[in-house]
């Protein structure tokens, strides 16, 4: 059994005081990266991220981030303030949603295969289950029923160091997978009236057809 260390192994940092005296003060490119409206290069960046992560809080301030993906271009572009994300099939937990109505705040961050910088897009999130842009958003016949729409209140690129020091895009360097199939780790982590065998066909090769099925 592995023991937590003792308090006094740990130093813990509790003022914004203490942080800048350890990290110094950000480069002067660094605050100035901030802006409040899309540029062009926002825009096509955003045209060709397929991915991105959406981070939300409740009133409490209890955290989620949940991933969105589509094919490139996803997200619709409203204004040069404003962006609108569709929400597509999944487990219906709806735990960022949830979050939102009742703290709009959110934080995105958008990321384009191959690249290591990200965009990152913080604002005021709303959500919304009808509007003229949703025709502007089927995917395979898929209509979506809900969209969530930021507005911008900070937007900038973040450097890629994060993902340079991962080796994200790095095939050669990636370490062999050795975890379990998904099915088992969801059999092992919780109750499932399913069977191993049922969760393995569940999420086989079908698994992808139903990504635009309710």
């Amino acid at each position: 059994m592995t023991l937590a260390p003792e308090s006094t192994d740990i130093v813990e940092i509790t003022s914004a005081e203490e942080l800048r005296a350890l990290l110094g003060a950000p480069m002067r490119r660094a605050v100035d990266k901030e802006r409040v409206t899309l540029h062009a290069w926002d825009r096509e960046w955003l045209a060709r991220s397929p991915f991105c992560l959406i981070a939300t809080s409740d009133a409490e301030g209890n955290c989620d981030v949940s991933p969105k993906g589509d094919p490139p271009g996803f997200v619709h572009v409203l204004d040069d303030t404003t962006i609108a994300i569709p929400d597509r099939p999944g487990n219906r937990r709806a735990d960022g949603f949830l979050n939102i109505l009742s703290n709009p705040h959110v934080g995105l961050l958008f990321m384009v295969p191959r690249r290591s910088e990200t965009l990152r897009i913080n604002g005021r999130a709303r959500l919304v289950r009808e509007a003229p842009f949703f025709d502007d958003m089927v995917v395979k016949g898929h209509r979506p029923s809900l969209a969530l729409i930021v507005d911008i209140e900070q937007i900038f690129f973040h450097c890629g160091k994060a993902l340079m020091r991962s080796r994200m895009w790095k095939p050669e360097q990636w370490v062999e997978d050795t975890l379990p199939s998904h099915a088992r780790i969801v059999k092992d982590v919780q109750y499932t009236e399913e069977s191993l065998d049922e969760l393995e066909r569940h999420y086989g090769p079908a698994y992808e057809n139903k990504l635009y099925k309710g």
